[in-house]
């Protein structure tokens, strides 16, 4: 059984944006949460708030980590990296019960958020971390499966990994070139319309959630924020058309998988950058 106190020693941390987060206290917390996350299946959406959660489904994951902080009931706790959380909040809710349970296990993932609030350069490194795997890894993934687009993944793959505003405009240019063909390519609106709201892509929609928030910490200026979304709206755009085109077929089902795994991946390095 996990059961998790968060005034543990080296549990959580008081979290204000621009400062590196420091430890839980008695005097940085009034109160304790308990609950054993082994039994815990998280939910859709936002919920109302309760005092004793059960676990079963009455509860997203980073309001489950609000509540183990001993925080106000929030989807957005302030000990939370303010990246991973966007990234969360859009991944918990595209998932199906199923893959919530099996990819987003309470016990393995709420200790390790609980304190990830990071300073504004590592939430700067963590959306970059997202952005590059949306156009990098993502984007081609999906690309590849309508041959006439296999270039683009192929140029795709090929950029230099994208970690600051240079590398984010080169690779724009990259995915607006993939995503104006693959919307020629599939010219299927409704078949594009349904792949975005898919499950099969819940992770590119999560990564490009995490990539927008940098914005949220002043990384980089407003040029830089608008250059980061615009190569990641890019991506997602090619990545939404290409999939639209494989839709119900078993190299949908597969490439969705395996963006998922990658998806964990992702998630892990995002919290281990800062």
């Amino acid at each position: 059984m996990r059961l998790l106190r968060v005034n543990d020693p080296g549990i959580g941390a008081s979290c204000q944006p621009g400062i590196t987060p420091r430890r839980f206290n008695k005097q940085t917390t009034d109160h304790a949460m308990t609950m054993d996350l082994s039994t815990v299946s998280f939910g859709v959406g936002t919920h109302p708030r309760t005092d004793a959660p059960t676990g079963d489904r009455d509860l997203c994951i980073m309001e489950a980590v609000a509540y183990m902080a001993g925080e106000p009931w929030s989807d957005s706790p302030a000990c939370a990296s303010l990246v991973v959380s966007a990234f969360l909040r859009s991944w918990n809710d595209a998932l199906s019960d199923a893959d919530r349970d099996r990819l987003l296990p309470a016990a393995v993932w709420v200790p390790r958020l609980i304190g990830s609030r990071g300073n504004t350069a590592a939430e700067e490194q963590r959306a970059y971390l997202a952005l590059d795997w949306l156009i990098r890894v993502h984007a081609p993934a999906w690309l590849d499966l309508v041959p006439s687009l296999a270039p683009h993944a192929k140029a795709l793959r090929a950029l230099s990994k994208v970690v600051d505003l240079d590398t984010a405009r080169a690779a724009r240019a990259a995915a607006g070139d993939a995503a104006r063909d693959a919307a020629g390519d599939a010219a299927r609106d409704a078949a594009w319309a349904a792949a975005g709201d898919a499950a099969g892509d819940a992770a590119g929609a999560a990564a490009r959630a995490a990539a927008r928030a940098a914005a949220w910490v002043a990384a980089g200026g407003a040029a830089g924020d608008a250059a980061r979304i615009a190569a990641g709206d890019a991506a997602q755009y090619a990545a939404w058309a290409a999939a639209g085109a494989a839709a119900g077929t078993a190299a949908f089902r597969h490439t969705s998988d395996t963006l998922q795994a990658s998806a964990l991946d992702l998630l892990d390095r995002m919290l281990v950058s800062a």
